[in-house]
């Protein structure tokens, strides 16, 4: 044990313990020494205040010739810390020594050991002696004692040193606080939010690495009682067969639609344990490794079936959604349509009809069968443009929704912008001998391969062949598109909007952007969400395959920009014919107007800042956040439209803020 009184042994062998001595040795000869030394001067002020001047030119003579062999022993550091420990404290305290000097110096353990406590004492005592002698001091040599220079020197050096270890000390909190900070944030990135947000992390299965055991283990359960259950059967095990129809029964109404422990009852342990018992029983009487095979791999394969057959279902349930119109469009479709011919036909025109041709102004396009949608576009527009009076909106739909169309903007003008709707069925130069499409909608190919319900590709067919039947793409407002010259004739530049669109912010400034020669401004889409050439044209055909590049870089319909000049100088509409004519089997691309569009402009198109046009809202739940909150126009395309139920809800905010929801016909329609 280490003695309780006495220096403590240091850790680090014999010559560490000999220098500890020593060292402590060393400050205990010298603090008597200086202390006299310091006193010295004073105790001669008091005692003789008349002393003659020759004593005390002695007495400093002493005390300079003292101090002169001291410093030729120390450093200057060591010595002015000393000497202030004297004047301050009395004789030297080895406590203060310690704190002030380097690490070197100190003494191991000293801080709560009685060493500590016993030098202390002497101390104290000459703290006393000190105050007796200064008691005694006439003002005039306190004042001169005190305020002597190089004690003032000291006292300010004394003061940086510990002003800047405090700061160091300061600084390094500071730095370990940020470090702890910043390992706390990369711990966070690492945690699993897809989890966090499905699962609460306090339920009690969580805790455990297999919360589910029971309840796959069950299942298992379930898989071999088919098994022997169909063996018992073909054996004629009939007493057995019914003991195992029973347990299995039970079973499957324990585990319902249990995911995990937690949510089985009490009573299924027991369940288990007995089922256990009726499965020993039946291997010890139908085993058969061959026969136990192949039935398993006959219900592998039957449930293999059942998984597509599903998948199908889904994705047929899910084109079947997209292609629906809610309830209450529907009904805003029909009850705006009656007040529509319930107007007297002066009433049923739109004001400021001499802006629709001056190319001037801001001019925007817009095909739709779909009401709210549309009003939803028109209003995102008007309410972020700096200036709508300059803005001119020119929206096409088709015959049977013209007056819930009209009737609509006639009841809710957007603000002072202009807007004009038009029946495509009014274009008459539109017709079948012009129209490839048209021609090509009336062939009895076509009618077949859309309208035979017993067709092969129905229902049974592969998602691809499902999404194009959508009666989207049997519309002419869906390719009308491509005759924007024609509907348009007077104007020079028009900015082209799809019906599922927002637009947050004043789009103004596309009219500035220079396209550089080219027909089509528009966001390039050749990123790892999207698609080059060769996921929508068929290379393997020689036309496609030498008039295109399969990695040329796809754009996006919804939010394009067309300088009309330059569309009629490159005959754009021919093109399309052109290709259009090609694909009359299908054999180029399949439906739609993307295909047709990526070789219509092939070559003419210019690329615009991605912060324009956003897309992926109707069928990705990864769109970045940022990304939709700088984006001037956000596109939900896919088949989640934010106006149908199957729509994403974290993504539908950003359009319902644009709904009228105070609209008398919208009372009953939820969104």
């Amino acid at each position: 044990m280490a003695p309780k009184r006495g220096i403590p042994f240091a850790k680090n062998g014999s010559k560490g313990i000999r220098f500890t001595v020593l060292r402590f040795l060393l400050l205990c000869v010298l603090t008597p020494v200086v202390f006299f030394l310091s006193r010295s001067s004073h105790v001669a002020d008091q005692n003789d205040i008349s002393a003659v001047p020759d004593t005390q030119q002695v007495a400093k003579w002493r005390e300079w010739n003292a101090l002169q062999d001291l410093k030729s022993l120390f450093s200057k550091e060591v010595f002015d810390v000393i000497v202030s420990s004297t004047d301050d404290m009395g004789p030297l305290s080895l406590d203060n020594f310690r704190k002030n000097m380097s690490a070197s110096w100190r003494v191991v353990g000293l801080e709560t050991s009685d060493v500590a406590y016993e030098l202390k004492e002497p101390t104290t005592h000459g703290r006393q002696e000190k105050l007796q002698v200064k008691e005694g001091r006439s003002s005039e040599g306190l004042s001169q004692w005190t305020d002597s220079p190089a004690r003032q020197v000291r006292r300010k050096l004394i003061g940086k040193r510990q002003e800047k270890r405090a700061s160091e000390l300061v600084k390094m909190d500071n730095e370990v606080i940020v470090k702890l900070e910043n390992a706390a944030i990369e711990r966070s990135k690492s945690v699993e939010s897809a989890i966090l947000g499905k699962y609460s992390i306090w339920r009690k299965e969580i805790e455990n690495d297999n919360a589910d055991s029971s309840v796959r283990f069950m299942r298992d359960q379930i898989i071999m009682a088919r098994v022997y259950l169909s063996i018992a059967k073909m054996k004629n095990k009939l007493e057995l067969y019914q003991e195992l129809q029973s347990r299995l029964k039970e079973s499957q109404h324990a585990l319902s639609d249990a995911i995990s422990d937690s949510d089985l009852h009490h009573s299924t342990h027991e369940q288990i344990k007995t089922m256990g018992q009726v499965l020993s029983k039946a291997r010890g009487q139908l085993y058969d490794c061959k026969l136990v095979t192949g039935k398993l791999r006959a219900m592998l394969q039957t449930a293999d079936e059942q998984v597509r057959s599903l998948k199908k279902q889904s994705t047929f349930l899910s084109q079947l959604a997209a292609k629906t119109i809610p309830n209450g469009i529907h009904c805003l479709s029909m009850r705006l349509t009656i007040d529509y011919y319930l107007l007297p036909p002066e009433k049923r025109k739109f004001p400021m009809s001499d802006n629709l041709e001056n190319p001037s102004l801001y001019h925007y396009a817009l095909f739709s069968d779909n009401v709210l949608a549309a009003s939803v576009v028109v209003k995102s527009v008007v309410t972020n443009a700096e200036d709508p009076s300059k803005h001119v909106f020119h929206l096409v739909t088709d015959k049977l929704n013209f007056g819930a169309m009209t009737m609509w903007f006639l009841l809710n003008p957007p603000g002072k912008a202009t807007i004009h709707v038009q029946n495509v069925d009014d274009f008459k130069w539109l017709n079948s001998s012009y129209c490839p499409v048209l021609r090509q909608l009336e062939s009895a190919k076509m009618k077949e391969y859309y309208f035979k319900a017993g067709h092969a590709t129905t229902i049974t067919s592969s998602a691809s062949n499902m999404k194009y039947r959508n009666p989207k793409y049997l519309s002419m407002l869906n390719h009308l598109r491509f005759y924007l010259p024609e509907v348009y004739p007077k104007l020079d530049k028009i900015l082209f909007l799809d019906d599922d669109i927002v637009v947050q912010k004043d789009l103004t400034g596309l009219w500035a952007v220079d396209l550089q020669g080219k027909v089509n401004g528009a966001v390039e889409t050749c990123g790892e969400s999207f698609h080059r050439f060769d996921k929508y044209l068929n290379f393997s055909n020689p036309h496609i395959a030498r008039n295109f590049d399969p990695n040329a870089c796809g754009w996006a319909y919804g939010m394009n920009v067309f300088d009309l000049k330059e569309w009629k100088k490159k005959d754009i509409t021919g093109i399309y014919h052109k290709w259009q004519n090609m694909n009359e089997d299908r054999v180029l691309w399949k439906l739609g107007t993307l295909p047709p569009g990526l070789m219509t402009f092939y070559g003419l198109t210019h690329p615009l800042n991605k912060s324009w046009h956003v897309l992926g809202l109707g069928y990705s739940p990864t769109v970045d956040r940022s990304m939709i909150e700088n984006a001037a126009v956000v596109h939900y395309n896919g088949n989640m439209k934010p106006w149908l139920e199957i729509a994403m809800t974290k993504y539908r905010p950003y359009w319902t803020k644009y709904v009228k929801h105070n609209h008398p016909y919208l009372q009953n329609y939820q969104l």
